[in-house]
């Protein structure tokens, strides 16, 4: 650099000047500038070095639009999700229903709030653009909005289409929707060449760009007209019944009403309620080992997960993924062991990780436990058949049955051995130690027992037989049932018994399930005997309170007790103490009943167990709460700033520290924006939406800077960097919807109108800004924008776009390809998938080359 004799000045425009202690330093510019940088002179700088610095800032200056873009869209998640109550008559003379339904239309939310949302840098880029360069037409604006637009379409849906799993497919659902918003999508692009190249070529004025931009409300309304059904019988969809064009209720996105009330309780105000569940434990059929506070996140996982998402939803989620920030999946606050767990619960609500909430009971010590045998179908439950009998002395070698049930299909081992009472081993009976073998699919195993008989009169003596586990053995498939020790009494008789309860009443729990009331057996146990039993109706009634009715209870010879089980109705509602009774009223072999003939049972109210449910709603609601999308509070907005995993630190990856600590600059800062709480979610909005703009700003100064250092234009790094850098978000958040979601309306259904709005919003405000400024300024010069590489680009575009929904369209109705948008034939997804990728690259290339000349077009 050769030698210049610089002074301080204020008017020379080719100037970059800094003090540093007291002393002052001038250099001329070079030509890569920017609105904002270079902030000192870095001409002395290698250009490898600027190069580096400036493409790290860049790449890192997209998450922190990613990070407040998270924020923005949590705001518009909040305005959008604003309901009403509405109340539906019922058919009995009870209270009406009440269910809760959006405000915003689905359709009008996703063409604009939403589609702002994940559009918003991208269009700011734009106007921002503009405005810097003294209202003249710029590359890096128009060019990332084309670019982007070809990557969502192209790119994102090739993903989806391949991500999903073998064997399943994706359609859209609103399809005459999706057809509105393709053909605009399309029409957009061909609007701009017509404006640039025919109408008034290479210049825009004011009329063309108030129409440009006046094309986006036009779409919201007949893509408001298609969401409700009157423009079907144009795109050949079964027209709606004229009672569901003249419902009153907007259900928008949400489930039709008959769906909502049948599972509101479940995730009613987006929280599980008390009632809610009680209705999950009237469905449950087995208990589990989970805690109680497993079961809350189960249980609230579940209803999140049940929940109507958003595309919005899944893009908050997939750069939170990609920051450390917290997490909103239902899976993500679970353990590895939790979720191994959770996998193996059946999908549908009623039946799902509620069912856990009975463990949390069993773990309180003032409830009973509730326990059904063969509720572990992962597991083998064997016991003994009975748990008591009587022999005779003179019996010689006597049969004691042991069960088998839960899980039939593995072998298992199981120790059985006896254990001395007043009868001695050897003196009365013959010791036992051996290990029964259990096939597959084998049920019972009989095991002889020998008893000593020594002519000498003797009182009834007892011994026991115990059943356990191997040591090392199958633990982890096999368990003792109840009866694991069985009592053996050695009787000096031979009559067949008198039959009688246990005890007169019998006081149970609501809540316990199942009643037990033993039968014994005395005076003798010769021989088998039928008892045959009935429940009686008081005020507890049969059906309503408890499953009763009829039965038999079978004694086998020397069986000494059995246990009658009565099913008790759990209806959580506050009742007073209700009772039935039970009668054995006949006995066969000649058998007798004893004085015990009836006994009642009284069914009391547990205030212990609505305790627990309380405790069990609390810690649901928190879970719910944990998985919100956006934050109440600015201490809640730090909190997760400042903590990796919005404090989630057991479920935090390595990579979510690493990314934590790249983006906690970021994140501190943008946590000081309003919460989306207050005033309606408003006040964020346009917070965030201004931060978005200072960052894209300085993303703008960053992209151009290193495309000028690296001998890269304007145009290409539009359609290469900037617009992957906006997009790659959307890239996640596209595939995680594909693969979690029904259909495929989140995935790529909201692609086009997206791709709209990016013209008509990101080209329409700024040349609409523009061309009044000239038109005020000069009118003669007006507002010049040079067709040149853009009018290419377009055109590419729009040829790409046209075979990207032609194939789209081909992959519904043709059944080669599973009839489906996304999935279906595995060789044909990929060749589909392959082929919208391929015009993708295409289109960067031809777009690169022409802008370099290197085309004949």
């Amino acid at each position: 650099m050769s030698e210049v004799n610089y002074t301080w000045t204020s008017n020379r425009s080719d100037l970059l000047c800094y003090e540093s202690e007291g002393k002052s330093w001038c250099g001329r510019k070079g030509d890569c500038t920017g609105m904002l940088l270079p902030l000192v002179f870095e001409e002395a700088w290698s250009k490898e070095f600027r190069s580096f610095l400036y493409l790290f800032g860049l790449l890192y200056s997209f998450m922190g639009i990613s990070i407040v873009a998270d924020i923005f869209m949590c705001a518009i998640e909040k305005i959008t999700s604003k309901t009403k109550q509405i109340f539906i008559a019922t058919a009995g003379e009870e209270n009406p229903d009440m269910i809760e339904v959006p405000v915003w239309n689905g359709t009008v939310a996703n063409l604009t709030l939403m589609a702002l949302g994940s559009s918003a840098p991208e269009i700011l880029l734009a106007i921002v653009g503009v405005i810097g360069n003294n209202f003249e037409a710029e590359a890096l604006g128009p060019g990332t909005i084309v670019g982007s637009a070809a990557f969502n379409l192209l790119a994102i849906s090739a993903v989806c289409i391949v991500g999903i799993p073998n064997g399943e497919t994706r359609r859209i659902k609103n399809f005459t929707v999706f057809c509105v918003t393709a053909i605009f999508s399309v029409f957009a692009y061909i609007w701009l060449l017509i404006v640039l190249v025919f109408s008034s070529p290479n210049l825009v004025e004011v009329w063309e760009a108030a129409v440009t931009f006046l094309f986006f409300p036009v779409l919201v309304l007949i893509a408001y007209a298609a969401d409700k059904g009157w423009l079907n019988m144009l795109f050949c969809q079964s027209p709606k019944q004229l009672a569901d064009k003249q419902r009153q209720i907007e259900l928008g996105t949400f489930q039709p009403a008959e769906d909502m009330l049948e599972n509101q309780d479940y995730f009613k105000d987006g929280k599980v309620n008390k009632n809610a569940l009680v209705s999950f434990i009237r469905d449950i059929k087995k208990n589990t080992k989970l805690s109680d506070e497993d079961a809350a996140v189960i249980a609230a996982s579940k209803v999140v997960d049940s929940q109507p998402k958003s595309r919005i939803w899944y893009r908050i989620g997939a750069t939170r993924n990609i920051t450390g920030g917290r997490r909103i999946g239902p899976g993500s606050h679970m353990s590895t062991k939790l979720r191994e767990g959770e996998d193996r619960i059946p999908s549908k609500i009623s039946e799902d990780g509620i069912m856990k909430v009975y463990d949390a009971i069993n773990e309180h010590d003032e409830l009973p436990n509730i326990d059904y045998p063969d509720s572990d179908a992962d597991k083998s439950i064997v016991e003994f058949h009975a748990s008591s009998a009587a022999v005779l002395e003179s019996i010689g070698t006597f049969k004691v049955l042991i069960c088998r049930h839960g899980k039939l299909s593995n072998t298992i081992k199981v120790r059985v051995e006896t254990i001395d009472g007043s009868a001695v081993e050897g003196e009365d009976f013959q010791a036992v130690n051996e290990i029964l073998t259990f096939q597959p699919n084998e049920t019972e195993k009989e095991i002889g027992i020998t008893i000593v008989d020594d002519n000498q009169w003797e009182p009834d003596e007892e011994f026991f037989l115990k059943l356990s586990l191997l040591q090392g053995g199958e633990s982890g498939e096999l368990k003792l049932g109840r009866t694991s020790i069985m009592e053996i009494t050695i009787l000096n008789d031979d009559e067949p018994g008198t039959f009688q309860f246990e005890k007169r009443g019998h006081l149970v729990k609501e809540s316990c399930g199942n009643a037990l009331l033993s039968v014994i057996r005395q005076n003798g146990a010769d021989g088998q005997v039928d008892i045959k039993w009935r429940t009686i109706d008081k005020s507890a009634v049969n059906g309503k309170d408890f499953t009763g009715g009829e039965g038999v209870l079978q004694f086998k010879h020397g069986e000494t007790q059995r246990d009658i089980v009565i099913p008790i109705v759990d209806d959580m509602e506050y009742e007073k103490d209700e009772n039935f009774e039970i009668e054995l009223y006949e006995a066969t072999n000649g058998a007798k009943l004893g004085k015990l003939k009836r006994s009642a049972v009284t069914i009391t109210n547990d205030d212990e167990f609505n305790s627990v449910m309380n405790k069990l709603l609390l810690m649901t609601n928190a879970n719910v709460d944990g998985m919100r999308v956006h934050n109440e509070t600015w201490a809640q907005q730090i909190k997760d700033a400042m903590i990796v995993n919005g404090g989630d630190v057991e479920n935090a990856t390595t990579g979510d520290y690493v990314m934590h600590f790249l983006t906690f600059g970021f994140k501190l800062i943008f946590a000081l924006i309003p919460p989306p709480s207050l005033m309606g979610g408003w006040l964020c909005f346009f917070v965030s939406l201004f931060m978005i703009g200072l960052l894209v700003i300085v993303v703008g100064d960053l992209a151009g800077i290193f495309g000028c250092l690296v001998g890269l234009k304007d145009e290409v790094t539009a359609i290469t960097f900037v617009a992957l850098g906006t997009s790659l978000p959307d890239t996640f958040a596209s595939k995680t919807a594909a693969v979690s979601e029904k259909y495929a309306d989140n995935a790529i259904g909201n692609v086009t109108g997206s791709n709209s709005v990016n013209v008509f919003m990101g080209l329409g405000i700024p040349w609409l800004i523009a061309s009044i400024y000239w038109a005020v300024k000069d009118p003669a010069k007006g507002f010049p924008v040079e067709a040149g590489s853009l009018g290419f680009s377009v055109t590419l575009y729009t040829i790409c776009a046209i075979c990207a929904i032609i194939l789209i369209l081909c992959r519904r109705f043709i059944g080669a390809f599973g009839n489906a948008e996304l999935g279906g034939n595995v060789a044909l997804k990929y060749v589909s998938g392959g082929f919208m990728l391929s015009l993708w690259i295409l289109y960067v290339v031809l777009s690169a080359l022409q802008v370099y000349g290197k085309t004949p077009f």
